[in-house]
């Protein structure tokens, strides 16, 4: 009996230890399983880690790639830096503080700063964007550098910054001790530039002393040399003739024809001195005066009296019924020019096409005020960009005209 309960119980364990083990077995086969395949928050089964790892994975990925577009810059902005740190380097800082110089770029060439600027980059071989610096460390030929991708951007940039250092020299002057004394003389030439119009016609010491109390030494701003300047403006004596018409009259105060012309070129030299000091634009507008007299010249009267024959008067037909026509219209170009061919081509365009044209530098109002212009007697036109301006006549112009536009706007180019 006992024989047979051992028996038995020998066979029970052995049977006993065959399903544990093969419950162990599905239990291991059960969880291999659900190691290759999970289900998301939408009931759909992937393939993959147990839990939700493939969605940590690009989260993270997509928190880095946030970081990057943040923190670190663009390739246009990467760009300008190193172009406006290698302009800065070879110019030196600009500098807004009165008597200090603004670098050794304040003459420089756009062309010699755009060489400079390329040299520059192409010395550049760092990593111009440190987030693709994995993805280019062995990629050939510097793709990654800022040789490589910014002189593109050399030609905007180096207009912005010849913009800012413009400022920065005009910040400048307009604090300098010079710009405020040609501001007073300007002030004091203006004043005697009223006077010289009202006693123009007086005699010599009566102007003089009208002038020395308004534009004289004890004035702020003025000078003995400002008083002579108008007392001579528009005299006779550049002829035979005029000499002898000074010896007639005893007059050598004596003025010639078109000479408030000339005083007001006497002024406009002094407006161009400020704006060369001051860096200002400041324009001289002034009335147009008749460029003839009926008045006989009293050369003419002693020769009339002498033999008995009198000399035709002239008559003063007036040809431009637009009296306060500006000899020179200003105009502001939407584009820039870089020689004085391209200005001239824009103003002759200007004046020949339809207002209704399409046109990159002009708009149709500037056309047409041009055009206007042009036949009310305007004879010469001023057009700018950015940073130039060009003259351009479209008449023939008197050397009185072409010496006031001249003293106006010295700092154009003509030609």
């Amino acid at each position: 009996m006992k024989k047979f309960w051992l028996t038995c119980g020998c066979i029970g364990a052995f049977l006993t230890g065959d399903a544990v083990m093969a419950v162990s077995a599905g239990t291991v086969a059960n969880d291999s399983a659900r190691a290759l395949v999970y289900t998301n928050s939408s009931g759909v089964s992937t393939a993959g880690s147990r839990g939700q790892k493939g969605i940590a994975s690009a989260y993270i990925q997509n928190q880095r790639n946030t970081y990057f577009l943040i923190t670190q810059p663009d390739v246009d902005t990467a760009c300008r830096r190193k172009i406006m740190n290698c302009l800065s380097d070879y110019c030196g800082d600009s500098t807004a503080v009165p008597g200090k110089t603004s670098g050794r770029c304040m003459y420089a060439t756009e062309t010699e700063l755009y060489n400079y600027a390329l040299l520059c980059l192409q010395k550049d071989t760092s990593i111009l964007l440190p987030q693709y610096n994995t993805m280019t460390r062995n990629g050939a030929g510097g793709m990654n550098t800022a040789a490589r991708l910014c002189p593109s951007y050399v030609q905007q940039e180096l207009m912005s910054y010849l913009s800012m250092a413009n400022m920065a020299d005009k910040l400048t002057k307009s604090h300098s001790d010079l710009c405020v004394q040609r501001r007073r003389e300007l002030e004091a030439a203006m004043a005697c530039h009223s006077v010289a119009l009202a006693y123009g016609n007086e005699t010599a010491s009566m102007l003089t002393t009208q002038l020395n109390d308004y534009c004289g030494s004890g004035v702020a701003g003025g000078s003995a040399e400002m008083v002579t300047r108008f007392v001579n403006a528009g005299n006779v004596g550049a002829s035979v003739w005029g000499w002898a018409e000074k010896i007639v009259s005893l007059d050598l105060n004596n003025k010639g024809a078109n000479w408030e012309s000339a005083v007001d070129a006497v002024l406009a030299s002094y407006t161009n001195r400020m704006n060369l000091a001051c860096g200002d634009d400041l324009q001289l507008n002034t009335v147009s005066h008749p460029t003839t007299t009926n008045t006989t010249p009293n050369l003419q009267n002693a020769v009339s009296l002498v033999a008995n024959v009198a000399f035709p008067t002239v008559q003063n037909n007036k040809q431009n019924p637009y009296e306060d026509q500006s000899v020179f219209m200003e105009v502001t170009s939407m584009s820039e020019l870089y020689d004085y061919a391209s200005a001239n081509q824009v103003v002759q365009a200007g004046l020949t096409n339809s207002s209704l044209t399409q046109n990159s530098f002009l708009t149709s109002t500037q056309m047409d005020q041009m055009q206007k212009a042009y036949k009310r007697g305007t004879k010469v036109f001023i057009i700018r960009d950015s940073t130039r301006c060009y003259i351009v006549p479209v008449t023939t112009l008197t050397q009185m005209e072409t010496s006031l536009v001249a003293n106006a706007f010295a700092n154009c180019v003509s030609r």
